[in-house]
């Protein structure tokens, strides 16, 4: 199996790079945003204690230490010469924090230092009527760790790639894990060779849609295998019927050329012709194999029985019952061989009579042929549907039975949606054709 056209290979892959661009993506937005949200909040903090400090000395002094406000613990009161007028206890005798210094009328200003010990955000509220004068209080708020490191780029993007990894672990294992009764059934049809239908893969006890699978590939076979045993019976036995007649037609012409004025030519016409049956049996068989459409029309089926009773010759005598508006909808050709096999039947099997009879029966149209020939053993009654079939009594070629002629009535039964089928008759043969109203 090639790697790359694997469905396992596909699954991983397509996991692995959905994933990765998504965790890609929001590693890029988290090192973009996180700094940005986190020094906003930094300098709303110091914003505050600045305003409130500004606010303070415009009515009182330090006498101390400027206690923390609202966990800002790093302010200072600086006057316009850059002189620290009051200080919280951690900057006592230290520089201002920034230089910087409101301009023009701005009453705020803003700025980012590092001194040792890490960077600060550093917002500064001027006040011109303070106790003190014009000063600036100013209140900073040291950056955290992350922001002063590329530390968490670096964390989120090997945390990413962990995550990615794991991903592809598992989209490769599960998709294995899911296709190996694939794989099983792929090695186990490997394994069934055209000359060997007979083996069956084996189906998982899972009751998923792989065991549903694996019983359907095994229904496929059992009707693949049925279909090829009867193939090459068929074919056998082809061979078989289309070899006597050829041989005794080829005996008879070799006697006609030797001995013309001896030749029994009635009985070659017959070879020849009882082959030529055949032929067309089996071209018909063939093409009703192929499923091949035929033209279909609103037909009545009552008439079409009595035309082909009218059309042909038959041995014994016929008592027919056909109620009228029988209507179906098929192939008059097809429907009318179906009518010239039974009647066929009958008449070669038939002791004293045949009956023909068709009626309606709510949304069926039945047409059933009846003679009183030995009749039809019950265990034989499928049988007589296989092709080349004949019961004992009637194996005889000179019978005049090729033993195709009730299967392709029920082929042909079966197309129109149909049946055919042998009916109860004690020790008469009773053959009945069922059909679709229209």
């Amino acid at each position: 199996m090639v790697f790359g056209r694997s469905i396992r290979a596909r699954m991983t892959i397509a996991t692995v790079v959905v994933f990765g661009a998504v965790l890609a993506a929001q590693v890029l937005a988290i090192s973009l945003t996180y700094p940005v949200r986190a020094r906003a909040d930094l300098v709303d903090q110091a914003d505050e204690a600045s305003r409130y400090l500004a606010g303070f000395v415009g009515e009182h002094r330090f006498t101390g230490p400027i206690p923390p406000r609202k966990g800002v613990i790093t302010m200072q009161v600086v006057d316009r010469g850059g002189h620290v007028l009051a200080a919280n206890a951690a900057l006592a005798g230290r520089p201002p924090l920034t230089r910087a210094w409101p301009a023009g009328h701005d009453m705020r200003v803003q700025d980012r230092v590092c001194p040792p010990g890490g960077c600060m955000v550093v917002v500064g509220t001027r006040n011109s009527a303070s106790v003190y004068g014009t000063v600036v209080a100013y209140a900073a708020m040291r950056e955290p760790f992350l922001l002063r490191s590329p530390f968490l780029p670096v964390l989120l993007s090997g945390s990413a790639a962990v995550i990615v990894a794991l991903l592809g672990w598992g989209a490769w294992y599960g998709t294995g894990r899911v296709l190996a009764p694939v794989e099983r059934i792929r090695s186990g049809l490997e394994r069934i060779s055209g000359q060997d239908l007979s083996r069956r893969v084996d189906v998982p006890g899972t009751r998923d849609e792989i065991a549903q699978l694996a019983a359907t590939v095994n229904d496929t076979l059992a009707r693949l295998e049925d279909a090829v045993e009867r193939n090459r019976r068929f074919v056998s036995d082809a061979s078989h019927e289309l070899r006597s007649p050829i041989t005794g037609l080829m005996v008879r012409l070799e006697a006609g050329v030797k001995y013309p004025d001896a030749a029994d030519w009635q009985a070659a016409y017959d070879d020849a012709r009882r082959l030529s049956d055949i032929v067309h049996d089996l071209l018909l068989m063939a093409r009703l194999d192929a499923g091949a459409e035929t033209a279909k029309e609103r037909l009545d089926m009552g008439a079409l029985v009595e035309e082909e009773v009218a059309r042909r010759y038959s041995r014994l005598p016929l008592t027919m019952d056909v109620e009228p508006e029988l209507f179906v909808r098929g192939n008059r050709l097809r429907l009318g061989r179906v009518l010239t096999n039974l009647l066929a039947n009958a008449d070669r099997y038939g002791d004293t009579r045949v009956w023909v009879s068709a009626r309606g029966e709510a949304d069926q149209v039945v047409v059933e042929v009846r003679d009183d020939g030995p009749g039809i053993p019950v265990e034989m009654r499928e049988r007589v549907f296989e092709r080349f079939t004949r019961l004992d009594r009637t194996r005889s070629r000179d019978s005049g039975g090729s033993g195709l002629g009730l299967p392709i009535a029920r082929d042909i039964a079966r197309a129109h949606g149909g049946t055919l089928e042998v009916g109860d008759g004690g020790a008469q043969t009773r053959l009945i054709l069922r059909l679709p109203r229209d």
